[in-house]
């Protein structure tokens, strides 16, 4: 009985190490390990440096799925009528700290710039959990379903 228990404990420890090294910001978790976000932050921080083109109520910028003069598109909203709770988080949160161009690679250009070295994973994090917080029920659901596929997938 005493060893099925020691495998037992064992096995826990082996897939909380697991865990810890496949999620990407597990490392970066406060004491305790669920991450908490700080809403009020990541407002603070979507209206400093997002809100000049995402709109300071998610809209994003007009006709933003048609290449502007210079080829881009422009700023897409944030609200329910984008498509930001059609990706998972680990894709929202590679694009806002590297930036669309270097996530979709390709020769994409993109105003969009990455803000790793302007805010930490943390605070993009705060930022990422605020916008998801102004969305309706359904999208917060939906996007949530394929955060959950993604991450079952790596």
């Amino acid at each position: 009985m005493r060893a099925w228990a020691v495998l037992g404990v064992a096995a826990l420890v082996a897939a909380a190490a697991g865990v810890w090294l496949l999620l990407p910001d597990a490392r970066s978790l406060p004491e305790g390990g669920a991450y908490a976000p700080d809403l009020a932050r990541g407002a603070a921080i979507y209206a400093e440096a997002c809100a000049s083109c995402h709109g300071a109520d998610l809209e994003g910028q007009a006709d933003w799925r048609s290449p502007g003069p210079d080829g881009r598109l422009p700023a897409p909203p944030h609200d329910r009528t984008g498509h930001t709770w059609h990706h998972p988080d680990r894709v929202l949160l590679d694009i806002t700290l590297r930036g669309a161009s270097a996530v979709i690679g390709g020769g994409y250009e993109s105003d969009m710039p990455g803000f790793a070295e302007t805010h930490s994973e943390a605070e993009i994090r705060d930022v990422l959990a605020w916008i998801k917080s102004q969305w309706p029920d359904r999208e917060r659901q939906i996007q949530a379903e394929i955060t959950a596929e993604d991450e079952a997938a790596r």
